[in-house]
């Protein structure tokens, strides 16, 4: 578990994260853990309750206070939504911005510049691989719609019996999810290769 010695490395106000810490944690579900807590910080005047970032290895979430600091709200984004996170830096802070793959976005203003960049190498790594795991379910969903029956050496199902289907109807499909980069060309060679054999 993280404690509060570790989030305060890029100068983050101790008071704001010892009083932010405990209620995202009490937010994070199992197996969830706190990464990073960057805190806003203007320049220009006093802000008593200014809004967080908390990044978990699940999501973003945005805690804003509202009423003074009597009250918080909680907006989160699954990593798995996030489409992108940037940052942009002026004289005296960074905004980040968040951009979900609906279009949504988020931003919050006078993120500290270390701090900032701390964030963003975080949300990097991590829309990296959310990235990776939404190709390979698109590639899943698109498979499972057009494969109508054709089996990609799947180890699971190689000793199912299957019901009798013509085999040049089996190498139409087969030619159309290559042509719609639902397969590699390996796959293909590979399925049409053992479709032939059987005839």
């Amino acid at each position: 578990m993280i404690s509060l010695k570790d989030l305060i490395s890029e100068e983050q106000d101790a008071k704001v994260i010892e009083k932010i810490l405990p209620k995202v944690q009490e937010y994070c579900t199992s197996n969830e853990e706190i990464q990073y807590i960057a805190v806003q910080k203007k320049t220009l005047g006093v802000n008593f309750s200014p809004d967080c970032i908390a990044l978990t290895n699940k999501r973003i979430i945005v805690v804003r206070p509202k009423s003074f600091g009597l009250t918080l709200e909680f907006k989160d984004y699954s990593w798995l939504n996030v489409a992108d996170v940037h940052t942009k830096e002026s004289f005296f802070g960074a905004t980040i911005t968040i951009k979900t793959v609906s279009g949504q976005t988020d931003s919050i203003e006078d993120i500290p510049k270390a701090q900032a960049r701390r964030l963003y190498r975080f949300a990097q790594e991590m829309e990296e691989q959310k990235r990776e795991e939404r190709r390979e379910r698109d590639l899943e969903d698109k498979r499972a719609t057009a494969g109508g029956g054709i089996t990609i050496n799947n180890p699971n199902t190689q000793n199912q019996p299957t019901t009798a289907e013509d085999p040049m109807e089996k190498l139409t499909k087969l030619k159309t999810m290559l042509d719609n980069g639902i397969l590699t060309q390996e796959e293909f060679d590979s399925t049409k290769k053992e479709i032939l054999s059987r005839m």
